[in-house]
């Protein structure tokens, strides 16, 4: 088998090559380099890497050639930023889609996969289930809600497969861990690893679901290999844990100094998936327990 993985020498992109690799997949892997939240790009040197931007057709069809399976993961992927610059959020992450899955279209692809966020839920009362109304609140969950309705659109238009992950808060090996807008786990473990204190947005009583992210490649795997009927595609499916924990009671488990720093605009107060949605269509459960892994 043959897949492409976009972002795939990001965070969790790089963590799904490894994971596919690992199951006899040929990956090839298509970054720009942008991000700036990771000491370097993850490229593995077992898969194809090649460097260049999801806007990019003829790029993009060149690496997709003869792939069975399309991972799309690339994106301008943070809140704070997408803020700061909404027209290249707007470009990257509706305009490089809608490339990507054109392309799929053109090379006749298995399935594709597509990565989005919980963050459209926006204020949506929790535990978030796939048929809430989406609330976007800032530029990058409103385009990452577009790219969901392309993934649909291309599905009842074009017969594409796909398939909608909606990612809650990510964390493990190869986790962010620069600049101020890094996840909350990534920038705890920066700032005690240098002895600085915690520094907690807001009152900290935010609660957040966090998802390992090898039970994100494990659920991308398992969502190509499956075999589904035509119901399963252009369809959403939350990739969370099933329960929250506080901004407060993380740092508690780091057992450090912390202070509070002012709050943020455009961020939900509360994320919580129903997983069950992915539990019965892919017998996908998480596997990693959260409080387990930052005492470890």
């Amino acid at each position: 088998m043959k897949s492409l993985v976009t972002g795939g020498a990001g965070f969790i992109g790089s963590n799904l090559v490894e994971t596919l690799l690992g199951v006899g997949h040929t990956v090839i892997c298509v970054d720009n380099e942008s991000s700036n939240v990771q000491d370097k790009p993850y490229w593995n040197n077992d898969s194809i890497n090649i460097r260049g931007d999801i806007r990019d057709h003829t790029l993009i069809s060149s690496a997709m050639k003869d792939a069975d399976y399309v991972f799309h993961l690339a994106a301008e992927a943070r809140i704070q930023p997408a803020i700061e610059n909404p027209i290249n959020a707007v470009s990257v992450n509706d305009l490089g889609t809608t490339t990507v899955l054109q392309c799929a279209i053109e090379h006749q692809v298995k399935k594709f996969i597509f990565s989005s966020t919980s963050a459209v839920y926006g204020r949506n009362k929790s535990p978030n289930v796939e048929t809430q109304s989406p609330d976007p609140l800032n530029p990058y969950s409103v385009t990452k809600l577009n790219g969901e309705n392309l993934c649909k659109m291309y599905t009842e238009l074009f017969g594409l497969p796909t398939i909608i992950f909606r990612y809650f808060n990510v964390y493990g090996p190869r986790q962010p861990v620069r600049g101020q807008y890094a996840p909350v786990l990534g920038i705890f473990e920066r700032q005690k690893g240098a002895g600085e204190p915690l520094t907690i947005v807001g009152d900290g009583n935010q609660r957040r679901d966090f998802v390992h992210v090898e039970d994100v490649a494990r659920a991308n795997v398992m969502a190509a290999l499956a075999d589904l009927g035509q119901d399963a595609y252009g369809e959403v499916y939350n990739i969370g844990s099933g329960q929250s924990f506080s901004v407060n009671e993380i740092a508690e488990m780091f057992i450090h100094e912390k202070t509070y720093i002012a709050p943020r605009l455009g961020e939900a107060r509360v994320s919580l998936a129903n997983n069950q949605k992915m539990r019965k269509t892919f017998a996908w459960t998480p596997a990693h327990d959260l409080e387990k892994w930052v005492r470890r």
